[in-house]
């Protein structure tokens, strides 16, 4: 049975939710949307791994994925990246119809449960178009973000979801171009995402945590020591086959954000 549009839309979603590891027939989320799909768990691996065969960042880590990706593969890849504000809400739009989510519900990608629909009681009047299609973005890069750090903070490792931001490394209001790129996002606890948004914590070159003056002259008080000095100097802890934070974007931030 072909792929249809609309589908490889749904997998594309998927796609940038789980890492390479987790394409394989077991993983919860697969069978969840193979189930919905009506498809098998096999097929919807196997077209995750077609479409690593055409990422460009698996080809700099020198993974090759399945040969076998259809002109269809290419052509709904290449939208999806070129057109991001278009095509990405779009797809988690088609994700959350598969799962029957309505308007208010939230809908994770979770790495050992795989998909879950959380209801929510509707929270007021529908809202416009536009605005849906911001949320829907936001709902994709933070799933996508999140799942790229195992779902832990970078910075202390913690991992209550509800306490984790998927912070943007160039900020949301001046770069819309990456806004929903996940080279462009930290996943980091309420706390490092206001004292990175801030200006007060950056990352070096290697991905270790630099703190501002206004935070090292503070370091005697023990809040201060426990959120932030324990780990001064020590790399964001990343899953072996995450998608690294772009060198360039942590330099920007370093230079125009970082207050010294």
């Amino acid at each position: 049975m072909l792929w249809t549009r609309n589908e490889l839309l749904i997998i594309l979603n998927l796609y940038h939710k789980l890492s390479f590891g987790q394409f394989h027939a077991r993983h919860p989320a697969v069978i969840n949307v193979a189930t919905k799909l009506g498809r098998t768990p096999g097929s919807v691996a196997m077209k995750l791994s077609n479409l690593a065969s055409i990422d460009p960042a698996m080809r700099l880590r020198g993974i090759a994925g399945l040969r076998g990706a259809s002109r269809l593969d290419r052509t709904v890849w290449e939208e999806f990246h070129e057109n991001p504000d278009e095509s990405v809400p779009a797809s988690e739009e088609a994700f959350r119809n598969l799962f029957d989510a309505q308007d208010d519900d939230e809908v994770y990608v979770l790495p050992k449960e795989g998909v879950c629909v959380i209801k929510r009681p509707p929270q007021g009047p529908t809202t416009v178009s536009a605005n849906v299609k911001v949320r829907r973005g936001q709902d994709y890069f933070r799933n996508a973000v999140l799942n790229n750090f195992q779902g832990r903070c970078g910075v202390t490792g913690i991992s209550i979801r509800e306490l984790l931001i998927a912070s943007h490394i160039m900020p949301w209001n001046t770069h819309p171009e990456e806004r929903l790129n996940v080279r462009n996002g930290l996943c980091l606890s309420r706390l490092h995402d206001a004292a990175f948004d801030q200006g007060l914590i950056t990352f070096d070159n290697e991905l270790k945590l630099v703190l501002s003056s206004s935070i090292r002259n503070i370091l005697d008080n023990k809040a201060a020591s426990d959120c932030f000095g324990a780990y001064e100097g020590h790399p964001l802890d990343l899953p072996n086959d995450a998608s690294l934070p772009d060198s360039d974007f942590l330099a920007f931030h370093r230079n125009m954000i970082f207050r010294s």
